[in-house]
């Protein structure tokens, strides 16, 4: 368990130590939840394609409810490290209890309205009447827990933002190695199949949420929780919801976009969802690195910007970026090249495999630009400009992605369908790269007016 003394200072040391300090552990955390969907994927993958695309039909209802999540703990870590780094550890606490607060009945009606609509939902997303069982199976198990993920998402943000990494990614780690012990004995021993898969992330979550309340009973923390802290103040919700809606509304197109992906797939069969489903698992294993690290380096930029130390801010910033796009551009590679053994490890169908080879290779394509995407998320986020993070955030899979995923396949088929995620990818990154000149070029005007 962290104790007080495991915390970082955020004004200490140089800031590429500093970031890597903090971001280590977040992206050993989060790439460890991206393994776990991987493990998932694998051990259902041992029940035929059917069962592959029942988990990956139900995809975009994990995507749009861990958007509620990312939105509310986005929008609190901007917060409290604002708060933090203005020396106001009073209001960054009133606003982690007001965001704690907010997401507990927001989960709740979350869950009970989708478990009430779910075959009807699922037939949207295009599950067929082979596939809808197993998925039906799958969703509706995993929704019972829904509001512990999402309170658990949210506790992560606090945790990180005020500079304990390493609890988080303690608590991520116990929760997938858990998951991983009970996915053979619920899915084979046990013969629960898809079901089995599910609760074996529920009873995971379980013990993280567990391990949270602990901490923050104990206050191991430096934000602290009392009830009378919950007051619904205006200003800040005002400043919650400025960030975090975005990053709800980013998850949500992701989790539109998952959608039509699926539903354009359905139209050329179970192997093709299947083979979208696996193509689509890797990209998001390849991501979570990518947020992990920007997640860590969140709390060193909203502190300096609160303390307005700019110059701390673009030395920050440039280590963010140069060191996220290296990455990217080496899993880009790696995914391209290797595609065929990689995706073997998902199927041991041929024709689900040869489609899944060339599908992973366009979406993979132009990864590279990813890293440069989320850093400029990361920067605006941090300096509370909402309105400018939301144009970069809504880019690639919202305004880009959603025209070209139902123009393309119409007159390109399948191909088109692998296109419209490149060319959504490839567009979003250069604007990215145009809005990072333009921050940093403003950074460098505030240093020059000190």
């Amino acid at each position: 368990m962290a104790s007080p003394a495991e915390h970082i200072g955020l004004a200490d040391g140089k800031a590429s130590r500093l970031i890597m300090r903090l971001a280590i552990p977040s992206i050993i955390g989060l790439s460890i939840n991206g393994l776990q969907q991987g493990v998932n994927a694998i051990f259902v993958g041992k029940l035929g394609p059917q069962a592959i695309a029942a988990v990956s039909i139900a995809l975009p209802f994990v995507v749009l409810l861990s958007a509620v999540g990312q939105g509310i703990g986005a929008g609190t870590a901007s917060f409290v490290s604002r708060n933090l780094g203005a020396d106001n550890s009073l209001e960054a606490s009133r606003g982690a209890s007001l965001a704690l607060a907010i997401a507990t009945p927001i989960g709740v009606a979350l869950t009970v309205t989708l478990i009430f609509s779910l075959r009807d939902a699922l037939a949207l997303l295009g599950a067929s009447p082979t596939v809808m069982p197993a998925a039906l199976d799958y969703a509706s198990t995993l929704l019972v827990g829904y509001t512990l993920i999402l309170l658990n998402m949210v506790n992560g943000s606090i945790v990180r933002a005020e500079g304990n990494t390493q609890f988080s990614m303690w608590t991520m780690i116990t929760a997938f190695t858990l998951n991983a012990l009970f996915d053979p004995i619920l899915i084979f021993t046990l013969d629960l199949g898809v079901r089995g898969a599910a609760l074996a992330t529920l009873l995971s979550q379980i013990v993280a949420t567990s391990m949270y309340v602990i901490y923050f009973v104990k206050q191991h923390g430096i934000v602290r929780f009392r009830a009378s802290y919950i007051t619904f103040s205006g200003d800040r919700i005002r400043q919650i919801a400025a960030v975090g809606a975005p990053a709800t509304i980013t998850g949500i197109l992701s989790a539109a976009s998952f959608m039509l992906l699926y539903r354009a797939a359905a139209t050329f069969g179970d192997n093709s969802i299947a083979a979208v489903g696996i193509a689509a698992r890797l990209l998001t294993i390849g991501t979570l690195p990518v947020v992990g690290f920007c997640i860590g380096s969140q709390a060193v930029l909203g502190f300096s910007w609160g303390a307005q130390d700019f110059a701390r801010v673009q030395k920050a910033a440039s280590f963010m970026l140069s060191t996220v796009c290296a990455f990217s551009v080496s899993f880009s590679t790696v995914v391209v090249i290797f595609a065929r053994p990689i995706v073997c490890l998902f199927s041991d169908s041929e024709d689900v495999t040869q489609i899944a080879v060339s599908t992973c290779i366009m979406f993979h394509l132009f990864f590279g630009l990813f890293g440069v995407q989320y850093v400029v998320i990361t920067m605006l986020q941090s300096f509370g400009r909402a309105r400018l993070s939301a144009v970069v955030s809504f880019a690639r899979q919202g305004y880009l992605f959603v025209p070209a995923i139902l123009l393309f396949p119409r007159f390109w088929g399948f191909t088109g369908l692998l296109v419209s995620q490149a060319a959504a990818e490839l567009v979003a990154g250069l604007l990215a790269v145009v809005v990072a000149v333009k921050q940093f070029n403003n950074l460098n005007g505030m240093l020059a007016h000190r």
